[in-house]
């Protein structure tokens, strides 16, 4: 159960991360640029400078998509995980999954462009490889049931259940 604790706390620190930048810095991919203020318009501009970012300048089609996706479903997903690691929620495992599922996904296609391309440097590829990581991440610990007493009350409760619905029957 350590283990799983010290996922966890990996694992918050992304979703807020992820729960801060999408809608401050990555939707600037997709939404028109009077909705954000100068402060982070000049953010992503360095970044895309510093880090040579060619999918940032030139802003093709499916990283936009891909970005839509990740303001639709990512981000709200995000921050129901915060909430679930910070109250111990009993559907953690699933929000986990299918958030570790769907970025994974992305950042193949993402991952799959840079390094086809060419045009990446290595420190482009640091930038987004950390990604992949936490989503596969997030797929493992979502496969992990939560092992707290809940669970076991769940299963005392549905035994309570069966016993009285075998009593009904006789």
């Amino acid at each position: 159960m350590g283990f799983c604790k010290l996922v966890d706390a990996i694992l918050f620190l992304f979703f807020l991360v992820v729960a801060v930048v999408a809608p401050l810095v990555d939707s600037q991919t997709c939404l028109p640029m009077h909705l954000f203020p100068d402060f982070l318009i000049d953010l992503k501009s360095w970044y895309a400078l510093e880090f040579r970012d060619y999918l940032i300048v030139e802003k093709p089609d499916f990283l936009v998509g891909l970005v839509w996706l990740e303001l639709i479903l990512q981000w709200p997903l995000s921050i129901a995980n915060l909430y679930a690691i910070l109250s111990r929620k009993s559907w953690f495992s699933t929000t986990c999954l299918i958030y570790g599922v769907s970025t994974s996904t992305s950042m193949v296609a993402i991952l799959g462009e840079l390094i086809g391309s060419r045009k990446a440097s290595d420190k482009l590829l640091m930038v987004y490889s950390p990604f992949l990581g936490f989503a596969v991440l997030a797929v493992l610990r979502g496969l992990v049931p939560r092992g707290d007493r809940s669970r076991t009350l769940n299963t005392s409760t549905n035994a309570t259940r069966a016993a009285m619905a075998r009593k009904k029957k006789a």
